[in-house]
């Protein structure tokens, strides 16, 4: 396994993040900590959850299977470096209206001593904020954020789904008060999702802002699975996503097959080449998924190969403005 900081901090992760989404959802308890052990003697130590994650009638229960994992011992919680979220709701039972998905210091202090509880641990090394909330202020966030750490229960601080605006709007509110700010920001990335190359990478890269790349396969399009359908991988198997993308799919399928390289590998590389990049997210629904992910890190795509993907999956044509402006 290769590492590399989390932004520009001094804290090494893997190259490639585990996530859990599927643990209690299509991964059984018991295959959840088999992927997660041979994950760790891969040499991966970075995970990533979400206090959401579960399901809808079960969420936290991903963060309790991470958690009942940590507390089997054996170094298990020291080795890794474990990453959640929160934004959303955690129950449709009528809890009023501070558990309506969005940010606020309120709900920061709960969600995450909810977090500590089902993690089963005192600290968590990477609290990401899940989503974007423009109507909450800095000074709320900042200052709820500074007083999480000073308190010992969170490291760093991280966003997901924020826009290029927001991650520089956090950092310049984070410099003015002395903080450090964010640290990473979860955004979706892959050859079909490139929109982020024009304003978030170059915001993240300018600003040491580590990207973590969700679904880098675009929810399993990019697995090889979608023009050989396999059970088991739902939304590679969607009819009209694969039509849509057949011709792009085929000439894929071609240039991985010329490469030697299996469909998700090569999808899984290439988003190790984008700037700022810290790693992409892979979920293995089965310890067989996992086994052949790790193959990543070793794969140097050529100049020639990243021309030939560029031309099958068009990107915005780079960064803002030039993307489209003289």
């Amino acid at each position: 396994m290769e590492y590399t900081t989390l932004g520009r901090t001094g804290l090494k992760v893997s190259k490639l993040c585990l996530g859990t989404m599927n643990f209690g959802v299509d991964t059984e308890e018991k295959d959840a900590f088999r992927i997660m052990d041979a994950a760790l003697d891969a040499g991966i130590n970075f995970f990533d959850t979400a206090n959401v994650y579960g399901g809808k009638e079960n969420r936290g229960l991903t963060e309790e299977i991470v958690g009942r994992w940590f507390a089997q011992g054996g170094g298990r919680r020291e080795k890794v470096v474990i990453a959640t979220k929160f934004y959303g709701e955690m129950s449709d039972d009528n809890d009023g209206p501070n558990n309506a998905a969005g940010l606020s210091a309120y709900k920061l202090r709960r969600h995450l001593e909810g977090s500590l509880r089902r993690l089963q641990t005192d600290h968590i090394e990477l609290y990401q904020m899940h989503h974007v909330d423009r109507s909450v202020s800095w000074d709320e966030l900042w200052d709820a954020f500074r007083i999480a750490q000073y308190q010992g229960k969170i490291g760093y601080v991280g966003s997901s789904n924020f826009a290029g605006r927001d991650l520089v709007k956090a950092q310049y509110e984070a410099k003015s008060r002395g903080l450090l700010g964010l640290v990473s920001e979860q955004h979706k990335l892959s050859l079909l999702c490139r929109l982020p190359e024009l304003e978030v990478l170059p915001a993240a890269e300018e600003h040491g802002i580590g990207v973590i790349a969700w679904s880098p396969l675009d929810g399993g399009l990019l697995s090889g699975h979608a023009l050989k359908p396999v059970a088991g991988s739902k939304r590679a198997n969607n009819p009209e996503r694969v039509e849509k993308h057949r011709a792009q799919l085929e000439a894929f399928e071609k240039l991985c097959r010329e490469l030697g390289e299996s469909e998700a590998n090569v999808a899984l590389a290439w988003t190790l080449t984008r700037p700022a990049m810290t790693a992409p997210i892979i979920g293995p629904r089965t310890l067989e998924q996992l086994e052949g992910a790790l193959r990543v890190v070793d794969i140097q795509l050529s100049e020639e190969a990243l021309q030939r993907l560029d031309e099958i999956f068009p990107g915005p044509g780079g960064a803002a403005p030039r993307a489209y402006a003289w």
